[in-house]
Parts: C-alpha cells; sequence; structure tokens
C-alpha cells in the first residue's frame, strides 16, 4: 500500500496493492492496523454505496453535528473526488483538492471529519462506496454550492445532473457567514 499526504492535512490518497491476473484482481480495501499506521484512527459505523450515471455531481456535502470522516472508492467506473476544507482553524481553510478515483486505479480517498466532499462521476456509470465514521443525521446535513466561484473547483465535466438540494445549496460566503467569519 502506498499512500501520499494531500496539500489539505487529513486527506490522504491511498494507493492499495491490486493483484490481477487473467481471472481478475483482488484488492485488500480495509485493514485496521495498515490504515491505522497512516493515522485513519477512527472507528467506521456504517457504509454507503451510490450508484450515478456519467454527469451526476454529488456535493459538496457535510454534517453540521456529528461530523463524518469518510474512506472513499469506486468499484465500477470514475469519478472526480473532492474534499474541500471547512474547518476555520485549519491552515488550509478554503482549499480544495481532487483526485480521479476509478475501479481502474483502486484508489481510496480519506477524508477527515471536518471536511465538506463531492463527486461528480465521469464514466458511463459509477459504483462509488463510503466508509464512514458516525451516522447519517438528515437533520445536520448541509451543503455548499459546488460552483461557488471563491472555490473554483474543476469537476472534469460539463452540465452536471443535480439534485435540487445541491442546487440551491449556500455559496462559501454564505457559509462563512454563518459561521461569524
Amino acid at each position: 500500500m502506498e499512500f501520499e499526504q494531500s496539500p489539505i492535512q487529513g486527506v490522504i490518497l491511498i494507493k492499495p496493492k491490486v493483484f490481477g491476473d487473467n481471472r481478475g484482481l483482488f484488492v485488500e480495501t480495509w485493514q485496521k492496523e495498515r490504515y491505522e499506521e497512516i493515522g485513519i484512527t477512527y472507528p467506521f459505523v456504517q457504509d454507503n454505496h451510490s450508484r450515478s450515471v456519467y454527469g451526476v455531481l454529488r456535493g459538496l456535502h457535510y454534517q453540521r453535528e456529528h461530523a463524518q470522516g469518510k474512506l472513499v472508492s469506486v468499484s465500477l467506473g470514475s469519478v472526480y473526488d473532492v474534499a474541500v476544507d471547512i474547518r476555520p482553524d485549519s491552515p488550509t481553510f478554503g482549499k480544495w483538492y481532487g483526485v480521479e478515483l476509478s475501479a481502474e486505479n483502486q484508489w481510496q480517498l480519506w477524508i477527515e471529519p471536518g471536511l465538506a466532499h463531492g463527486f461528480a462521476v465521469t464514466s458511463e456509470t459509477a459504483h462509488f462506496h463510503y466508509k464512514c465514521t458516525d451516522y447519517y443525521f438528515p437533520q445536520y446535513e448541509a451543503g455548499i454550492h459546488f460552483a461557488d466561484p471563491d472555490l473554483a473547483i474543476d469537476w472534469k465535466i460539463s452540465s452536471p445532473v443535480l439534485s435540487e438540494k445541491d442546487k440551491a445549496a449556500p455559496s462559501f460566503k454564505q457559509f462563512c457567514q454563518a459561521l461569524g467569519l
């Protein structure tokens, strides 16, 4: 397993060993001791799986309370995955990191609690997996608009397909104002 610390503290790109042959492939997607060695010590309490078609953009999402750390990966297709630092005391507050996750590369992204997260599907279909450190609480669900000009994220797609909730998400400035920043 290889890992790379991103420019944002608490966002780690993980490149597991992939064993492949003419039958297919095998990859270890979680092993407590190995992941603890790179600083992922949170307990995981919930796994999620979403399937989306090309152009779907989900995010940027976070929970106001019960922040979720996420270990994310793709088992079919590809996505452009993005984490945004929304921790006011962080030196990288307002910065983002993005990477392509795919069934081909089998990479994972660790996103520490306290960051916003989203992804855009860049293949015909994608199966996306989240291993979460806290439960989903709809009453604490929140978001930041995916196309916020202050964040200027290049999502690698044009004409994204969005939920009504994501279309109506507040700007990063509005997020900051709500925090009193």
